[in-house]
Parts: structure tokens; C-alpha cells; sequence
């Protein structure tokens, strides 16, 4: 068995070739992907079994959607042991306005807010803007 293989097993996916071709191309990327992205990847295959396995991931936290401010949905793999869990999982984003990529900051994690009585979170996203690191190199 393929540490792909492995890892979605661990979060109760079934490993079919689609999903670990997928897992795979989402690995050897440094930003988070759009579904655009993956179907220029993945030309010949179903646009409706290239969602369904995003949401499948998502929802068995394989992955976490990213809203960066651009209206495009983006995904990044999670990391191990991740639980995408409000209280101990959540990390910075980084949009760079100069190569449009965002990339997850996971060693930058946000604070526990403390919401008013009666309020319940269910999701929380902290996007930073800005030029990466790789852009802001080549402006020197």
C-alpha cells in the first residue's frame, strides 16, 4: 500500500485511481488548487467525478477549502492529524496580488477568538494579502 494509499484509508476514503491521481497532483503543489485547475490537469476526465472527489476529500478532511477573496473556491491538502477543527487546526492563507497564488502558512495559526454568548462558530478563514515571498525576491 502507497502512503496515499495509506492516508486516505485513514480518513475513510477509498483509494481509487482518480483519488490518489488527484491527491498526488495536489501533494506536489506549494498553493492551493482551484477545480479549474485540476480539470486542465485532468482534461479527459469528468468535470462532476473531479468535484465529487474535492468534496469527498473535504468532507473527510483530506482537504480544506480556502475563500481567498478572489471568488474562486481553492483547496489545499491538510496536514497530518489535522482535524480542520476550529479550535486547534485553523492557519493563516496568503493571497499574493502579484502571482495570484495562496498558500496555506500552517505554522501561523489563529488565535482563539472568543465570540459573544450565542454565538457559534462554524468556520473561520484569516486571508492575508499581499506579494509572496517568491514575488517580493525578484522585485529586489
Amino acid at each position: 500500500m502507497t502512503e496515499i494509499e495509506k492516508t486516505l484509508n485513514d480518513h475513510n476514503v477509498r483509494p481509487t485511481a482518480m483519488r490518489i491521481l488527484i491527491y498526488k497532483y495536489m501533494a506536489d503543489r506549494d498553493a492551493a488548487i482551484a477545480l479549474t485547475d485540476i480539470e486542465n490537469a485532468f482534461a479527459k476526465a469528468d468535470r462532476t467525478t473531479l468535484y465529487r472527489t474535492l468534496k469527498t476529500f473535504e468532507e473527510k478532511n483530506v482537504v480544506h477549502h480556502i475563500d481567498d477573496g478572489t471568488g474562486i473556491s481553492k483547496y489545499a491538502l491538510c496536514e497530518e492529524g489535522c482535524n480542520c477543527e476550529i479550535e486547534q487546526d485553523l492557519h493563516l492563507h496568503f493571497h499574493c496580488t502579484n502571482c495570484y497564488e495562496t498558500v496555506c502558512l500552517t505554522e501561523q495559526k489563529i488565535p482563539h477568538i472568543n465570540l459573544p454568548d450565542g454565538y457559534l462558530a462554524e468556520d473561520v478563514n484569516l486571508v492575508v494579502t499581499g506579494i509572496c515571498e517568491k514575488c517580493s525576491s525578484n522585485l529586489l
